[in-house]
């Protein structure tokens, strides 16, 4: 690839690192910031949420936006965004602060992300090139996070603020590498007829309405009602923003889009296999810091395994993925997560990190054989003025099953404590581990239903899953 390809695609592996360590060290600072700022647990629960509601609930609309208001504008912008309120972040002194800082954040991400994705896709052309670019993409994505989870620790220890002052760092330097590299790519526009507000109000309520029903799962004994509420209020949205799609001249979704069974198969397996990687997280690190008493920094370290796709996904599965198709190697990945999952079933309070280590490296091998070539189906075969609608469905999906994954483990594991005794505490968690098993054997089956007999050829895979 020409050498102005490459910058290009380091500085958007370098956005997509960047959502993913912030995410991951905010994680590992919880228990500081509640030190030093007194926060109550409900606000300290929302300083997470409401990341989570403004990425979920406006990754749609920022998936169309890159396609009707130009790729490289939304992204340069919204990363100046970004920018600036994880600044503001580092400046809090109060709940409320935190809350708008990381909402926007949440938000600015949510335009980011997609517009980034669909600069790869349109700028590397369709086959080996744009998968290689994807792969590397897709492999950093996930390093961030478990990178996240060690810099976190150290960082927290100089203090918690370094944990939105470092974001702003590299925030800062991707945004003045950006700006001369980035080009708006020549792509055919769809005719110019205004943009879709009604479908764009709909679709956005729709989607935080329904993020904060999942994230309420998480305490379904407070406030049953409520998270009933948010669910039907969430659907009835979402039936409107159907019907208004259906009626538009200039829809802001595409309904026919839907229609493509591979994308839908790939978002599926996509939202499914987050579920179960960050609900898998989520317990080892409690049963690690508060079952076994080991630090943030040991846990971070020992979560740092589950990085191996880091190295595997830019080279082993471009390889395979050349060789074998994209369903094969999916299919492949969810096995080994699979394998994992059923390994650390049997827990124990004694267990050496020795026991630990092979499910960490086969959800490693299960990142880097699936969350790449899902960004491929996902996107390929797309008209290039949909790519970031593609974009943003991929990262919906991938962002809304994180999102039940976390609550949904959390509701099993609570509802399934017994006593406040470790023996009970280790039980619980080995009904909550039947979770990310359950998620990961649905995507292995979702998957499998996609394996296709045709050989790829030597410039073209195949992209069915």
């Amino acid at each position: 690839m020409p050498a102005r390809s490459w910058g290009v695609l380091a500085i958007l592996c370098g956005a997509i690192f960047l959502e993913g360590v912030d995410v991951a060290m905010l994680n590992v600072a919880l228990p500081s910031i509640r030190a030093d700022l007194g926060l109550s647990t409900g606000m300290l629960s929302g300083v997470v949420s409401a990341y989570v509601l403004g990425y979920g609930g406006f990754m749609l609309l920022g998936g169309r936006a890159a396609d009707l208001l130009g790729r490289r504008r939304m992204f340069l912008l919204w990363l100046g965004v970004f920018l600036a309120f994880s600044g503001l972040g580092g400046f809090a002194n109060e709940g409320w602060v935190l809350l708008l800082a990381r909402f926007v954040t949440g938000v600015a991400a949510a335009f980011m992300t997609p517009a980034g994705l669909s600069l790869i896709t349109t700028t590397f052309p369709e086959g080996r090139h744009r998968n290689r670019a994807l792969l590397i993409y897709a492999g950093t994505a996930a390093g961030g996070f478990a990178l996240g989870l060690v810099i976190g620790g150290l960082l927290t220890a100089l203090g918690w603020r370094w944990v939105f002052f470092a974001p702003v760092l590299l925030s800062l330097v991707i945004l003045l590498a950006a700006i001369p590299l980035l080009k708006e790519p020549a792509t055919e526009r769809p005719p110019a007829g205004g943009f879709d507000i009604a479908g764009a109000l709909s679709v956005t309520g729709a989607m935080m309405l329904l993020v904060y029903g999942v994230v309420r799962l998480e305490h379904p004994s407070n406030g049953l009602p409520l998270t009933v509420a948010a669910f039907a209020g969430g659907l009835a949205l979402l039936a409107a923003f159907v019907a208004i799609e259906r009626r538009s001249p200039n829809p802001l979704v595409r309904l026919g889009i839907l229609r493509s069974t591979p994308l839908v198969r790939a978002n599926l397996v996509a939202a499914l296999l987050t579920a179960s990687f960050f609900g898998f997280q989520f317990l080892v690190t409690l049963y690690l810091q508060e079952l076994r008493g080991w630090s943030t920094i040991q846990t971070g370290l020992a979560l740092l395994a589950a990085a191996a796709d880091v190295a595997l996904a830019p080279t082993l599965t471009p390889w395979l993925v050349n060789r074998y198709g994209n369903a094969k190697v999916v299919v492949t990945g969810l096995l080994s997560g699979l394998l994992a999952y059923a390994l650390f079933l049997g827990i124990g309070l004694d267990w050496t990190y020795a026991a630990m280590l092979p499910s960490m490296l086969l959800i490693g091998l299960m990142f880097a054989f699936v969350y790449g070539p899902l960004t491929i189906v996902a996107t390929d075969g797309i008209a290039e003025h949909e790519q970031g609608l593609a974009g943003g469905l991929i990262n919906t999906s991938f962002q809304f099953g994180a999102a039940l994954g976390l609550s949904v483990v959390t509701a099993v594991n609570v509802a399934a404590l017994a006593a406040a005794t470790p023996e009970a505490g280790l039980t619980a968690m080995r009904t909550a581990l039947l979770v990310p098993l359950t998620a990961t054997l649905l995507a292995t089956v979702i998957a499998a239903t996609g394996l296709r007999t045709r050989k790829p050829t030597a410039d073209r895979v195949p992209a069915n899953i």
